[in-house]
């Protein structure tokens, strides 16, 4: 004899979900005074929450201003340096007649104030020796020439290039010796 199958019921997962979900839970009874200190300690801890989100704001804030302040002012060590450079150079157009002495001096001068502005702010040249060998990160090659030494090393060096804190501002414009 064959079994009979039993009408399985319409069972839908979700209602059941929704039909515990909908239950009360049963909180323990609780005394007006612990309730009032609930709602003092939620205060209390909305009041922290506040005032640490408006100090983090601050530091935001801030830390904008002085990347602001940084940008706009990064530069002001180097200005301070060039402007005694600026002043010899016009009190050397001043001079009505100048000798050829004087104008040597007062451009070497010139010179050694802006050399001490380039130290004084980490601004070194590159000016390779002749035989050193090239230096891609730091040289670049114009022309190839045959010369008495090893190639690819500088023979002449046609414009200094220029570091500023280890980064390459303009690399030396250099020739080298071809392979003999």
């Amino acid at each position: 004899m064959q079994e009979q199958e039993k009408p399985v019921e319409n069972v839908n997962p979700v209602e059941d979900v929704a039909v515990e979900s909908t239950q009360q839970i049963e909180m323990p009874d609780l005394s007006v005074d612990a309730v009032a200190q609930l709602e003092a300690k939620v205060l209390e801890l909305q009041d922290a929450f506040m005032r640490a989100k408006a100090e983090g704001e601050n530091i935001r804030r801030r830390a904008q201003e002085d990347i602001s302040k940084a940008h706009k002012f990064a530069i002001e060590s180097f200005a301070e340096a060039m402007v005694p450079v600026k002043d010899s150079l016009e009190m050397a157009l001043k001079i009505e007649t100048p000798s050829l002495e004087s104008i040597k001096e007062g451009v070497e001068m010139t010179l050694k104030q802006l050399n001490a502005a380039f130290d004084k702010n980490r601004l070194m040249e590159i000016n390779p020796p002749q035989g050193e060998k090239l230096d891609p990160m730091k040289h670049q090659a114009i022309s190839m020439v045959p010369a008495e030494q090893d190639a690819n090393t500088v023979v002449t060096v046609l414009q200094k290039g220029y570091t500023i804190a280890d980064r390459l501002l303009r690399p030396a414009l250099v020739t080298v010796a071809q392979a003999k």
